[in-house]
C-alpha cells in the first residue's frame, strides 16, 4: 500500500472514536474491543477453522481477513484486531515451532546455547515470507472500508500485533509454554551478552512484522509482551526495554501522510512495570484486570491513555453485576486522557458471544455522571 492511501493518511480510520482515544482524546462515545475477540468463543470462527490448523489459518489470506472482521460484524466493536498469533513471524524465519492444541506454542528445539543463537541469527523475515501476512491484512482492511462498524461508517481501524521481544525469547528459551520462565530468565542473568544477541533478533522479527501490517492498512499496533510480569523492575530496565524500544523504533519513525501510528503496550501482571513499558515507545499503556484503571494512571501520572480492563471473569456472571463491573471499570478511566475499554486479558473460548455483544452496548450506552 502508498502510505499515502492508507486509511489513516486519508482520514478514513484517524478520525474514528478508537483512533481518536489512542492518540489521547475522548470522543463523545467510549471505543471499545477485546483481546482475542476473533476466535474460539465464536461459533463462525469454528465453523471456518474446522480441519486447518492454526498457523495454517494465520497463513491463508482470505481466511485470516475474514475471521478478522467476524467480530466486527457480530459485536459492532470499534477495532478490529488482526488474526495471527505471536510466533507466527518465527515460523515465517524459520524456526520449528508449531501451536498445538490445548498446550499452545512448541519449538522442535529449544535455543538455549551460543550456537543455537547462532543458528536463530541467519533467519531473517524478507518481503517473500511476509506476503501472506501483507496481502491478509490488505483484504481485512478492504472488510472494514465495506462495514458500517460501530459508528455506522467504514471506519473501523485494524490493529496490527506483534509478541514483544521477552516474550518471544521465552517460547524459544523455554521451548513451550512455561509458568514461570526460568529458564530464559536464567539465560538472560547468566550469560547477558547472549541474551541480549537473542533479543535483538526478536526485536527486528518483531520490527518486521509490525512494520508489514502498517504498510499493508493497520492503523493501529500492540506489542504484547505476555511474559513480562515475571521480571522485576530492574531485570526489565536493563534486560528488555532496550529490545522493546527496538521493536518499536522502525514503526515509530513511519509518517503515513502525515499521521502517526499509535502504539499500545500491554502485559499481564505487569502494574510495576507500567510506566517502563510505556517510556519504550507506547502512546497507550494496557492494563490487566488485576489493576484499577485510576490506580494504573497514577502511576502514569495520569498523563498516558488506557486500555482495558474488564475482568474476563465478570463475563459468567449475571448481566447486572457484569453491567455494574463495567460500569465501574469505565468511573476509573476517566482519571486518563483517554480511555479504550478492553478485558483485562483475551477474550476465554468457553464466553458467550452474546455477552460481549452486550457489554459493547452497555459501553456505547454509558455517559459519565453529570454530563
Amino acid at each position: 500500500m502508498n502510505l499515502t492511501t492508507h486509511p489513516l493518511a486519508d482520514n478514513v480510520t484517524s478520525s474514528s472514536r478508537a483512533v481518536r482515544a489512542f492518540l489521547g482524546e475522548r470522543p463523545d462515545v467510549t471505543p471499545v474491543w477485546f483481546m482475542r475477540q476473533a476466535g474460539r468463543s465464536l461459533p463462525e470462527y469454528r465453523r471456518v477453522r474446522e480441519g486447518v490448523g492454526m498457523i495454517e489459518s494465520c497463513l491463508r489470506p482470505e481466511l485470516a481477513a475474514e475471521i478478522t472482521l467476524q467480530p466486527v460484524r457480530r459485536h459492532r466493536v470499534d477495532a478490529a484486531v488482526f488474526f495471527s498469533d505471536i510466533v507466527v513471524p518465527l515460523r515465517l524465519a524459520g524456526v520449528d515451532v508449531d501451536i498445538a492444541p490445548g498446550v499452545g506454542p512448541v519449538l522442535g528445539a529449544p535455543v538455549r546455547t551460543a550456537d543455537d543463537v547462532a543458528r536463530l541469527e541467519e533467519l531473517s523475515l524478507d518481503e517473500t515470507a511476509l506476503a501472506p501476512i501483507a496481502e491478509a491484512v490488505a483484504l481485512t482492511v478492504a472488510g472494514l472500508a465495506a462495514e458500517p462498524g460501530a459508528s455506522g461508517l467504514g471506519d473501523t481501524p485494524l490493529v496490527g500485533f506483534g509478541g514483544a521481544p521477552f516474550t518471544l525469547a521465552a517460547y524459544l528459551v523455554e521451548g513451550r509454554p512455561s509458568r514461570d520462565h526460568l529458564a530464559a530468565r536464567g539465560l538472560m542473568h547468566a550469560d547477558p551478552e547472549l541474551w541480549a544477541r537473542l533479543l535483538t533478533w526478536c526485536a527486528r522479527v518483531t520490527s518486521d512484522f509490525l512494520v508489514t501490517q502498517v504498510q499493508a492498512g493497520a492503523s493501529v499496533v500492540q506489542l504484547f509482551d505476555s511474559w513480562a510480569g515475571s521480571l522485576s523492575l530492574a531485570s526489565y530496565l536493563e534486560s528488555v526495554a532496550p529490545f522493546s524500544a527496538l521493536a518499536l523504533e522502525a514503526v515509530r519513525a513511519l509518517d503515513v501522510g502525515g499521521q502517526r501510528v499509535p502504539v499500545v503496550h500491554f502485559g499481564t501482571g505487569t502494574a510495576h512495570l507500567l510506566a517502563a513499558m510505556r517510556d519504550v515507545g507506547a502512546d497507550v499503556v494496557g492494563v490487566d484486570h488485576r489493576t484499577p484503571l485510576d490506580e494504573a494512571s497514577a502511576l502514569l501520572g495520569h498523563a498516558t491513555p488506557l486500555q482495558g480492563n474488564v475482568d474476563p471473569s465478570y463475563l459468567f456472571t449475571p448481566r447486572a453485576t457484569l453491567e455494574g463491573h463495567v460500569h465501574d471499570v469505565l468511573r476509573r478511566g476517566l482519571a486518563a486522557p483517554a480511555h479504550v475499554v478492553n478485558l483485562g486479558h483475551g477474550v476465554p473460548p468457553d464466553a458467550d458471544p452474546d455477552v460481549l455483544t452486550g457489554i459493547v452496548r452497555t459501553v456505547h450506552d454509558w455517559q459519565p455522571e453529570g454530563s
